[in-house]
């Protein structure tokens, strides 16, 4: 299954947020492998989890650092810290998370 995701970072030397990729079908592994390991980033990804008991969940933040504030600029309902690197930005570590 493919997300879309947005990877922005933060320019502290000019109090800005920039948009640094995007991708098209991307799974939560790929995409682990694509962020840095020592440059926290945004990342706000389109993933659809579908719970047992038929509700679904759609839009999500991941991989942030002071997320309260990118949360209500990004208008995302839901924002899930990842510290542990490409090892703990899984599907099942997300899944779990968000259950």
């Amino acid at each position: 299954m493919g997300n879309a995701a947005i990877v922005i970072k933060i320019n502290k030397a000019q109090l800005t947020m920039e948009e640094v990729e995007t991708f098209d079908n991307i799974s939560i592994e790929e995409l682990a492998e694509e962020l840095p390991e020592n440059s926290p980033r945004f990342v706000v990804i389109s993933y659809e989890l579908h719970h047992k008991d038929g509700r679904n969940m759609g839009m999500l933040t991941l991989h942030a650092s002071s997320f309260l504030d990118f949360q209500n600029v990004a208008d995302v309902s839901k924002v899930i810290e990842i510290r542990d690197g490409p090892e703990g930005l899984t599907q099942e570590a997300i899944d779990s998370k968000l259950a």
